[in-house]
Formats: structure tokens, C-alpha cells, sequence
């Protein structure tokens, strides 16, 4: 893809993305009009868009690597996204859903990286998406040049102080939708736990030219699914059964003559 393509995409994106109609460039399509590594080049000039405007990237995501994904996509990763410092909710935030498209979940696990690069702290995270593909056949290609569906995230208040030292005790990481286990597993999406997650990542961002600063935070991925939600739903991500993350959907009011 040359540069001046990569530039007319890459602002497609961003005015879909910001009118909440993403990816309209897929619509229709059998498949998308790039590869893998063009969808990697359009995903990071989305990000410099956003830079120029003002946000900052506070870390990463890894995707598509645990079984609940995987065979709900029907395709395996892992990939990798940005996330940003204006899309980084707090625990009990209340999400109008007017604006996200179809908007789903992840309940995940999420690390901090320290001066050294090693991880500070881990806590659990709630992803927010815009669960749209619109090729005829779902395609990594499509998922990374829309940054892996990322809508932000949600995060425990105090984190870091509450779970740094609590995290070796917990065994199992889940969801809860309106009150009901949605579903549970262990922590992690890979085998080698966190770890995993960012050396794959670190050795994917550097072919790139790009890496992991201290004080960013890097969603490591989930071993649970992808979960739409609707207006009026309550969203936790729990640890061994206890809420640690919350989220709402607002419930639109009704108009008088309803």
C-alpha cells in the first residue's frame, strides 16, 4: 500500500470510528482489500491521527489467542492493538450506548510495566468493543486494521495497590451479566501465563520499531469469549467469584408517549 493510499484509508477509519459506524471500507466485501501487514500499517497511522489530536497511547492489547475467541471467530491470532489514554474508563462508569456499534465485552487480565520492563502489577480489566465485522468472511486483516475492536477499557479504582501483591492467590477470572455467571475459567489465555502474552508482543512490536514504555499496561488477552451487551446491562469481571470491575449500560428514557 503506498502512502498516499494508506493516508486516504487510515482517515476513513478514524471518521468511521469517531461516527460510530466502523469499518465501513469491509462492508460487502468477501474479503478485505489488504493483507495482515497493510492492516498493521493502518492501524498505526490511525494512531498517529490520534496522536496529532491530542491522545496518547497507554499501552497495548493482545487478542485473539484463548479458546473462547478463537472458536467464536472462527480464526487464531494472536494480533495486537494500541489503547488509548482518552478511552481508559473507571470501575462504576455508566457507558450511553449510543456510543459504541454494537458493543461487547471482554472480561480479561491486564499487566503494568515498570522501569525495568518486567510487570508491576496485574489486575483485572473489562474490554470494551465495537463488535462489527463486516467482510463477508471474518479475517485477521480486518480485525487489526479496525485495532482489534478495542473501545476502550474499563479499570478497578487503586488498582495497582489493592491486587500487585494478591494476584499469585486468585485461580479463576470471570464475567457476570446482570447477576449471572456468563462464564469462568483461569487467568490466563496462553499457557505460559502473562509472560507469554508480552513476549510475543514485545518481538511483534519491534518489527515494527515500536515497544512497550514503563508505566504503560498491556491487556494480555482472555481465555473466556466475547459477550454483546445492552442497554440496562450491569457488567462485572470477577476473581474467583468476587466483583472487581464494574460496569453499566444506560437504560434510554422513555419518551412521554411511551
Amino acid at each position: 500500500m503506498n502512502d498516499e493510499l494508506l493516508r486516504a484509508v487510515a482517515e476513513r477509519q478514524w471518521r468511521d470510528y469517531c461516527a460510530r459506524t466502523p469499518g465501513t471500507l469491509f462492508a460487502g466485501a468477501e474479503e478485505p482489500p489488504f493483507d495482515v501487514a497493510d492492516a498493521y500499517a493502518v492501524q498505526r497511522a490511525v494512531a498517529d491521527i490520534r496522536l496529532a489530536g491530542g491522545d496518547t497511547i497507554a499501552g497495548f492489547k493482545v487478542g485473539c489467542t484463548g479458546p473462547g475467541t478463537t472458536t467464536q471467530f472462527g480464526m487464531a491470532g494472536p494480533i495486537r492493538g494500541f489503547l488509548f489514554g482518552s478511552e481508559i474508563r473507571s470501575s462504576g462508569t455508566t457507558l450511553a450506548p449510543d456510543g459504541f456499534a454494537s458493543l461487547a465485552i471482554e472480561g480479561e487480565m491486564a499487566v503494568s510495566i515498570g522501569e525495568s520492563g518486567a510487570i508491576v502489577s496485574a489486575f483485572p480489566v473489562i474490554e470494551l468493543h465495537n463488535f462489527v465485522f463486516r467482510c463477508r468472511r471474518k479475517t485477521l486483516a480486518e480485525l487489526i486494521a479496525n485495532n482489534g475492536f478495542n473501545a476502550g477499557i474499563i479499570m478497578a479504582r487503586g488498582r495497582s495497590a489493592l491486587l500487585e501483591t494478591m494476584i499469585p492467590a486468585w485461580n479463576t477470572l470471570g464475567v457476570r451479566i446482570n447477576g449471572s455467571l456468563v462464564a469462568e475459567a483461569g487467568l490466563w489465555p496462553l499457557p505460559g501465563g502473562p509472560a507469554a502474552s508480552l513476549d510475543w508482543l514485545r518481538g511483534d512490536l519491534a518489527r515494527e520499531g515500536l515497544s512497550i514504555s514503563p508505566g504503560q499496561i498491556v491487556i494480555v488477552g482472555t481465555p473466556l469469549g466475547l459477550y454483546p451487551v445492552h442497554p440496562g446491562d450491569r457488567i462485572e469481571t470477577c476473581l474467583d467469584g468476587v466483583s472487581v470491575v464494574a460496569c453499566s449500560v444506560e437504560q434510554p428514557a422513555l419518551r412521554p408517549s411511551e
